[in-house]
């Protein structure tokens, strides 16, 4: 954002009394800003200006969802106020409470904030146990508007797409994978409210403890099984194998299954598949982070290095698909 429309961001919230406008860091699909109103500090999302407000940039799709939440066990800030804007000149935008806490990827994050090995591993737990109370709702009774059913098939289909668009050396062997995946679809379960990308790099923390879900960009009505899966590879260090300092902090994921299963109150069947399509869809997105970096007039060389995380990540996909297919097929001949 340019000083100017700083400056016009400034005139729109001085009308509803905030003050101290400044940028903070994040956020690549929606701006994001601290403020003041009342001497108490607030924080303030608005979609990028020049294009229409939707998917993923539809900022008052993700304060409908945190308002709905406000209600419930489920830790997010409280809404503020929203402006519909007059896209897509002049942006929407929502205001929330700023809650206490800091963000970091433990296994990711090289230079992550100092922290007591156990801190890191109660984090990780409590992640699991908010990430249950999430699926626990029932989205019929929560405020979601009209929003779709997704099934997971269509997590394939949409992670496609983005891998049809990148340099096929990245992603060697994904059409494979895909049709694995495809044709080893698992019975579906109960639909969830999910998050869409619950990691601890999408939750603000104080010590021990979540203060927040955060980021819900891409939220859905899903199986809750997409969500777990996904927060189970970016809980493991084999994942994206960087030696930072807390790559033997983290519980197994069979700890962490074992913690949201408890919290959740019932068992989650075939959650390999899951797995395999979480390995699926993080090839993807780095696959396009690395094509986006190449574009750059100066590429960054840490993105440039994680060129060769899709198609190990496509590896452990097929790997994840072959051991669930075999179990999947045991299991179904030992039946009567």
């Amino acid at each position: 954002m340019t000083d100017s429309d700083l400056a016009l961001l400034e005139g729109r919230l001085a009308s509803k009394g905030v003050s101290a406008v400044r940028p903070l860091a994040g956020g690549a699909s929606s701006l994001t800003y601290a403020g003041c109103v009342a001497g108490r500090r607030i924080v303030i999302k608005v979609a990028p200006s020049g294009v229409e407000p939707i998917a993923h940039r539809n900022v008052l799709r993700q304060s409908r969802i945190i308002r709905a939440l406000e209600r419930t066990d489920v830790p997010v800030p409280h809404i503020l106020f929203e402006e519909t804007g007059r896209p897509p000149q002049v942006p929407p935008l929502y205001a929330m409470s700023f809650l206490e806490g800091t963000s970091t990827e433990p296994l990711f994050d090289m230079h992550a904030p100092l922290l007591a090995d156990v801190t890191i591993a109660a984090r990780f737990r409590n992640s699991a146990r908010a990430l249950a109370r999430l699926h626990r709702l029932d989205p019929t009774t929560v405020d979601v508007g009209d929003e779709p059913v997704l099934r997971p098939q269509d997590e394939i289909d949409r992670w496609s797409r983005t891998l049809q668009t990148v340099d096929p050396a990245l992603v060697p062997g994904w059409r494979d994978v895909s049709a694995s995946l495809r044709s080893s679809l698992p019975a579906p379960v109960r639909p969830a409210i999910v998050h869409g990308d619950f990691r601890l790099g999408n939750l603000l923390a104080v010590g021990e403890q979540i203060t927040a879900v955060i980021d819900w960009e891409i939220w859905s009505i899903s199986d809750p099984r997409v969500d777990l899966g996904w927060f189970l590879i970016n809980s493991d260090p084999a994942t994206y194998e960087r030696t930072t300092r807390y790559c033997h902090a983290a519980p197994s994921t069979d700890d962490l299954t074992a913690t949201y299963c408890e919290e959740l109150g019932a068992d989650l069947p075939e959650l390999q598949w899951f797995q395999s399509l979480a390995c699926f869809k993080s090839a993807a997105t780095w696959s396009l982070i690395v094509k986006h970096n190449r574009r750059r007039a100066t590429p960054d060389p840490d993105l440039e290095a994680m060129a060769t995380a899709p198609p190990r990540l496509l590896g452990r996909a097929a790997d994840l698909l072959s051991s669930y297919s075999g179990g999947r097929h045991q299991r179904n001949t030992d039946q009567p």
